[in-house]
């Protein structure tokens, strides 16, 4: 399986987070599962530490990536995607994953309830 994990999530996972529901741990544990990390995730993170508004280990992404993740970059497709979406979310990290979801046909692993919202695969 193809997945592509929200911020909360892959956070909640690095740090080994009781808040991780054992779906999403057995998912990501899955020696099949080829699990994505968004560039949108790594923005998210820089800006909300800068306004102080989040504290993670600063090697979060490294962490990520050691563990097997895959670097999901932002292309002009996903940021196209993007205006073709209904207005349900308006966090533009939120809408850029599911955007990237849909283009990419990967699985969204969130606890956000508004994504179900859109014609998006989630676990």
């Amino acid at each position: 399986m193809k997945l592509l994990v929200d911020t909360h999530v892959l956070i909640w996972a690095v740090l080994e987070d009781a808040a991780l529901p054992e779906r999403f741990r057995a998912a990501l544990s899955d020696p099949e599962a080829e699990v994505h990390v968004s560039a949108v995730s790594v923005w998210e993170v820089a800006i909300k530490r800068t306004l102080g508004k989040l504290v993670v280990p600063v090697d979060l992404f490294d962490q990520a990536a050691a563990s097997g993740c895959v670097a999901l970059p932002i292309t002009w497709g996903h940021a196209r995607a993007v205006e073709a979406l209904p207005p349900h979310h308006a966090d533009p990290f939120d809408r850029m994953l599911i955007a990237q979801a849909r283009v990419e046909g990967l699985t969204l692993l969130t606890a956000d309830r508004a994504f179900a919202a859109y014609d998006v695969a989630l676990l």
